[in-house]
């Protein structure tokens, strides 16, 4: 337990220095950019769509934990989507997202500065627990598993799991390792997995989308040129 708590703590300042690193505004990641904004529409109706499946269309009386958060945008479109800002929580490691989040998320909305390997929560609390390329900035592996463990003893029996990360490794970013199906299944056990990939390749969406959103979205109907996982986990 030691070594693991040693080896969780120092992947946990290597992650946070990582994000240190990074500027909260970056022009690929604004709205008024059109690939991330038909990449984030996207996954957004995919999303919607997913829910919707899996018998979560009335989010009025869910609650709901992201882990790592950030600046809070996918807790603000939970609220958008009919979700009550004092049933989503998020948690995440950097302070200075966390303030972020504050001033852009609605009163009410609950925010914890906390490792999601030790989450301050009671088992089976949540109906809804997301990620979203979470996984895909913890390289080592005992911490994986760690929040995987933690993100099912936190939801409820019925609760849904949202996975939405990448499967393939950025080779301009070494602070990052893309997670492949195997891995997903391995984190995972005894659950029910339901995996769909989305979000046409960025590079290629950068260059396509300023000039033709069909392009895109024609694109991205080829699995091959995607780049994340969306998926359901439930426990059996």
């Amino acid at each position: 337990m030691r070594q693991f708590t040693t080896s969780a703590s120092a992947e946990e300042a290597r992650i946070r220095a990582a994000y240190r690193r990074r500027k909260i505004a970056d022009v690929r990641y604004s709205w008024f950019n059109p690939a991330y904004q038909l990449m984030m529409q996207q996954c957004e109706r995919r999303m919607l769509a997913l829910l919707s499946r899996c018998g979560f269309a009335d989010l009025r009386s869910k609650t709901t934990l992201e882990i790592g958060s950030g600046t809070g945008h996918w807790l603000r479109e939970f609220v958008k989507w009919g979700a009550r800002p004092e049933n989503v929580t998020g948690i995440d490691l950097i302070h200075e997202r966390l303030l972020k989040a504050r001033e852009l998320c609605p009163a009410g909305l609950n925010i914890h500065c906390s490792s999601a390997a030790q989450l301050p929560f009671a088992s089976e609390t949540f109906d809804i627990v997301l990620q979203a390329t979470v996984f895909t900035s913890i390289l080592d592996h005992d911490l994986k598993r760690r929040v995987a463990v933690e993100m099912l003893r936190v939801i409820k029996r019925d609760g849904l799991i949202l996975w939405y990360d990448y499967h393939v490794n950025n080779p301009w970013n070494s602070d990052v390792q893309g997670v492949k199906r195997r891995e997903i299944y391995d984190l995972f056990p005894n659950c029910r997995i339901d995996l769909e990939r989305i979000t046409l390749l960025p590079p290629l969406a950068r260059v396509l989308a300023p000039y033709s959103y069909l392009a895109c979205y024609l694109m991205e109907k080829l699995p091959l040129l995607c780049t994340h996982y969306l998926g359901a986990i439930r426990k059996l």
